[in-house]
């Protein structure tokens, strides 16, 4: 792997604020999202991937900002011996390996903001979307700044709401049916009724 530092563009003297700042500029910068349809979209995704790791090892992968790259040990990127690592549960998701995603997440005795968002990233990948906007809130309110989090958060959020505006534009009201819309259905079966030879309502 290479070396974090050099990836997120900072010294080896830089404060974990300084390689939060960095992180946050390069992950918005090699978002996935602002590839779509680009033939870069590949080499995007890999770089992403590179800023996540180098990120994970100089912040989340434990140790202080400034510990020289060579001294780090294995373990220190893996999070936790035996969960496996952040990355790897990444790379399970994309690849829809949802179900072995999750159970190595869960063996993560870390529960940072990135533990958050990938719950909530498998909960909406299994259709519990109420449960996956709440983890990822939760990563949101641990990391506000994290750009990644609060773009998965808007567009789970702006998805819903069309989901919302497509079931009341096929005919869901948001204030329910009251008794006018009722009077005018049977009214209108009765007509069809009639004109098929019979009668729904025999007073009209």
């Amino acid at each position: 792997m290479k070396d974090p530092y050099e990836v997120l563009g900072v010294s080896k003297n830089a404060s974990q604020e300084e390689i939060k700042r960095a992180y946050r500029k390069l992950a918005k910068q090699y978002h996935p999202d602002n590839y779509a349809n680009n033939p870069l979209s590949d080499l995007a995704e890999e770089k992403f991937k590179e800023i996540n790791e180098a990120y994970e090892q100089l912040i989340n992968g434990g140790g202080t900002a400034g510990q020289s790259y060579g001294s780090r040990t294995s373990s220190s990127y893996t999070g936790n011996a035996s969960g496996g690592n952040f990355m790897q549960i990444r790379n399970l998701i994309q690849m829809g390996r949802v179900g072995e995603a999750e159970q190595q997440l869960d063996q993560i005795s870390t529960r940072n903001a990135e533990w958050f968002f990938l719950k909530g990233t498998i909960f909406m990948k299994k259709g519990w979307h109420q449960q996956g906007m709440n983890f990822i809130q939760q990563a949101v309110n641990m990391e506000p700044a994290n750009p990644e989090y609060r773009a998965a958060l808007n567009s789970y959020i702006s998805q819903t709401q069309q989901y919302r505006n497509v079931g009341f534009g096929m005919g869901a009201s948001p204030r329910g049916v009251g008794p006018c819309e009722c009077c005018q259905g049977l009214i209108c079966a009765d007509c069809c009724c009639e004109c098929m030879g019979g009668d729904l309502i025999s007073c009209c």
